[in-house]
């Protein structure tokens, strides 16, 4: 047996350890990482006879985080926890590596497992109404802690797309037009009758249950204080993939009894554009200038889903109607060959451990999207650029044809927005169509906007 050396400098999971054991004044039994793209481990501490189930929540060393400083997130859930609302118990932080050690709340996410419907939309309800009451906390426990106020209706409704503005400025490596023809709509149209400001989880719709009962609220890593109706819009993308366990218009209607006010749905509809526009703009730099050791397919379908999103909801908020572009004939560029010898050669690669098996499929993963990519990709460039001809002229050609378009929309007036949304529309749902049956273009393809009302 191969002992470690005496002298060798500690594992990550070893100083864990150590720190889990100081925070909690008890011994790790056991610890397991979770095989996911963020670090993150299970520990079972023994504590005077007593068995902890403990989270560990580890930095993911990302620079297309808003609030990278995971501190600000358990400092969050602390002032939740004081104030009643279901979050897990914070023991403390540890400094190398940066972590959350926090409490395991038992339970699933998954609405499907409960008992049956009458149990679903229970627990649903419960959520709502621990939103609901999150929402009417004082707003002044988290400026305390460095959450930046918000005040008037402009800085409430824009709070996030703010918040991200630097981070994607920064990161930004080439042209986003539809980027940049939504950002310009929203700075457009602020609903500026809203004027309170609330506490917000901003990605909402992650709550744990067991036995019928709410356990928590988690994953506060991108909250701030802005509209309360975001929660609501980012609850209603999230459905799309992960039920909520009821009709997300009977959701509204009970948080609308709830609070005993009704669901203002342009604000909401509003914040939905806005919520889906920052997760573009969160990955932008990454899918045009990737970095080693992204997970990359994951990226690649987040951004195709999220910008299906994005026009569908400017088209609600629009009030147009659009239509589904047809498709063209496969014109394979030629590489389909030594594609398909790469994608054999990498499911002949024998892995043992389930982190490597994970990078493996997402390797065969972006293989598959490249088939694809190599039989219509040029296409899509070429009726892409067409297409754009009927805004730009002559100078949809060329190879700053990108640049062009997105100083065109920059330029552009309101008379042009759905010209504008019609043609980015195409273009999303195109590479919908062809990248749509690859394991990337999975969630594109499921995308819909549940009604409101």
């Amino acid at each position: 047996m191969n002992a470690r050396p005496d002298t060798a400098e500690p594992t990550d999971e070893e100083k864990l350890r150590v720190c889990i054991e100081d925070l909690t004044g008890g011994r790790v039994i056991s610890m397991t990482r979770q095989v996911r793209w963020r670090p993150a481990w299970f520990a079972e501490v023994e504590r005077s006879g007593v068995m902890l189930h403990i989270h560990v929540r580890g930095d993911r060393k990302s620079d297309i985080l808003p609030f990278p400083e995971l501190r600000r997130e358990a400092d969050i859930l602390q002032v939740l926890e004081q104030h009643g609302i279901p979050v897990p118990h914070i023991y403390g932080m540890c400094g190398d590596p940066a972590a959350i050690i926090m409490e395991a709340v038992p339970g699933t996410r998954d609405v499907s497992l409960a008992a049956n419907a009458a149990e679903r939309r229970s627990v649903a309800r419960q959520f709502i109404e621990a939103v609901a009451a999150m929402h009417r906390l004082p707003i002044e426990p988290f400026v305390a802690k460095g959450i930046k106020r918000q005040s008037t209706p402009h800085e409430i409704a824009l709070a996030g797309l703010e918040a991200y503005w630097p981070l994607y400025q920064k990161n930004k490596k080439g042209p986003e037009p539809l980027i940049e023809f939504a950002v310009r709509w929203l700075r457009n149209n602020v609903p500026t009758h809203r004027n309170r400001a609330s506490f917000i989880q901003f990605d909402s719709g992650q709550f744990l249950f067991e036995g019928g009962r709410l356990k928590a609220l988690y994953d506060f890593e991108f909250a701030m204080i802005g509209e309360a109706l975001t929660d609501l819009a980012t609850m209603r993308m999230r459905d799309s993939y992960e039920s909520l366990g009821e009709e997300f218009r009977e959701l509204c209607r009970h948080y609308a009894a709830v609070t005993g006010e009704p669901i203002d749905v342009g604000a909401l509809r509003f914040q939905n554009a806005l919520f889906s526009t920052v997760s573009c703009m969160q990955i932008a730099g990454r899918i045009s200038t990737p970095k080693s050791g992204d997970p990359h397919d994951t990226y690649l379908e987040w951004d195709l889903a999220l910008k299906r999103v994005l026009v569908l909801i400017l088209a609600e908020c629009m009030n147009v109607r659009l239509e589904t572009p047809r498709i063209g004939t496969a014109a394979p560029a030629g590489n389909a060959a030594i594609l398909n010898m790469l994608k054999d050669a990498v499911e002949q690669i024998q892995v043992a451990e389930d982190m490597q098996a994970a990078r493996k499929k997402s390797a065969l993963n972006l293989i598959e999207y490249l088939l694809r990519s190599d039989d219509l990709g040029h296409w899509l460039e070429r009726t892409s650029r067409d297409e754009a001809a009927q805004l730009l002229g002559p100078a949809a050609e060329g190879p700053e044809f990108e640049a062009r378009l997105e100083a065109f929309v920059k330029a552009a007036g309101p008379e042009h927005d759905e010209k504008l949304l019609r043609y980015f529309a195409a273009q999303v749902e195109r590479r919908v169509q062809v990248f749509g049956p690859t394991q990337i273009g999975r969630s594109a393809q499921h995308v819909y906007l549940p009604p409101i009302e």
